[in-house]
């Protein structure tokens, strides 16, 4: 893949069903303060993204943190790391895959998400390329959208730009809250980080690429977030199902709001073809390292991807999506997400001048930053990830008791 490859990948991972489904909960935690939650998570973000390119280009091989933690801090932090991305990632795919399912036949939205996992498990299958000439398209029709969207909101009689200035309802708590919850949108970018191996140029593209898709998204998501603010204030977008069909409704357009609809199933099935992606490339390289089943390593001889990975990933997605449960499942892949990215400035952190550190602030923010924000998402996410974590890394802690018992031949 190209720069624009890659940017295209990252823009389908973060300008997807996150920017239709998460200022709803993210204003009823952060209320009026909500675009100073979706500027700390853009801060955290940007960190993150800095300390993941400097990485990916010293590291371009598949797996991402996963590989970065093992490389720089040893190998259970790797896996710590690797085992966060994929069972957050792969509540992400299952929560893309019924948002899918809510905006294109709400009352048979279960079925409609297994559909999408099975649909695009079959495209990811048949090599990146596909992925990327499908996701380009993808990206193309909901900026669209978004555009059209964002602009009859704004120049509607409707606007009170005083909805914009925070007040009382904001707190420091719902504020960082909202920034975990939006973090979900913005996690994407490690996409292009994960397909190291799939990229032309890793040390000159991954680089580059990361920081343009995260620019572009924020550009989007700030125009967003202020059309849904201004048209229907703090109360009436956490209240909302369908937040920016409420507003172009709202804003005296209802015959546009069938078209938002279709632009939501078809960014949700751009972050989930992208998902897929990401998640199978690290289950590959976990594979590879023994820690998952040596089986989901094997490489397709003619389509050149984990064929085997992408399958797993598939299974174990479309069961969640025949069960689950969208908001959720945000919150759940936030906070296993959030420890990755924590992981990846701790180890951004080890790099040397000659290796392309970035400057010392740049990871301590991120980790710092990483670590809050997860702990400070709503309390059933926080428990629910970390028993998950510490399941993880049980397995983990027995798995290297065993080895270290196992006699010598």
């Amino acid at each position: 893949m190209s720069v624009f490859d890659a940017v295209v990948i990252g823009l389908g991972s973060m300008i997807g069903a996150g920017v239709f489904a998460a200022p709803a909960p993210a204003a009823a935690a952060a209320g009026s303060g909500l675009l100073i939650g979706l500027g700390v998570a853009a801060v955290v973000a940007y960190c993150n993204a800095t300390s993941s390119a400097r990485l990916a280009a010293r590291y371009p091989a598949s797996g991402g943190t996963y590989v970065y933690g093992r490389e720089r801090l040893g190998e259970f932090w790797g896996y710590l790391a690797g085992w966060s991305f994929v069972v957050g990632k792969t509540a992400s795919c299952a929560a893309m895959a019924l948002t899918v399912g809510a905006y294109a036949w709400p009352g048979q939205a279960h079925a409609v998400a297994v559909g999408a996992v099975v649909a695009l498990t079959a495209v990811n299958y048949r090599g990146v390329q596909k992925s990327a000439g499908l996701t380009r398209v993808i990206v193309a029709v909901v900026l669209a959208v978004l555009a059209a969207a964002v602009t009859r909101c704004l120049t509607g009689d409707t606007v009170e730009p005083s909805r914009l200035v925070p007040g009382g309802d904001a707190t420091a708590g719902g504020v960082l809250q909202a920034a975990g919850l939006l973090f979900f949108a913005f996690a994407g970018y490690a996409r292009v980080a994960t397909l190291g191996e799939e990229v032309r140029d890793p040390a000159r593209t991954i680089p580059r690429a990361i920081p343009l898709a995260l620019g572009i998204t924020l550009i989007v998501y700030t125009a967003v977030a202020v059309a849904l603010l201004s048209v229907l204030g703090a109360a009436r977008l956490a209240d909302a199902t369908a937040p920016l069909a409420d507003a172009v409704r709202a804003a005296g357009a209802p015959g546009l709001a069938p078209v938002v609809r279709i632009g939501a199933a078809l960014a949700a099935l751009g972050s989930l073809l992208a998902l897929l992606l990401g998640v199978s490339r690290t289950t590959l390289a976990m594979a590879r390292d023994r820690h998952l089943p040596r089986a989901l390593a094997t490489v397709h001889p003619r389509f050149a991807v984990p064929h085997h990975a992408e399958l797993a990933v598939g299974a174990v997605a479309a069961l969640v999506a025949a069960t689950g449960d969208v908001r959720g499942a945000i919150g759940f892949s936030s906070f296993g997400v959030l420890l990755y990215y924590a992981v990846a400035n701790a180890a951004a952190w080890t790099l040397t001048p000659s290796e392309g550190r970035p400057p010392r602030a740049v990871p301590a923010l991120g980790m710092v930053g990483c670590l809050v924000l997860a702990f400070t998402l709503p309390l059933h996410s926080v428990l629910s990830g970390a028993c998950v974590v510490l399941v993880g890394a049980a397995a983990y802690g027995v798995r290297r008791g065993r080895r270290r018992h196992r006699p010598s031949r």
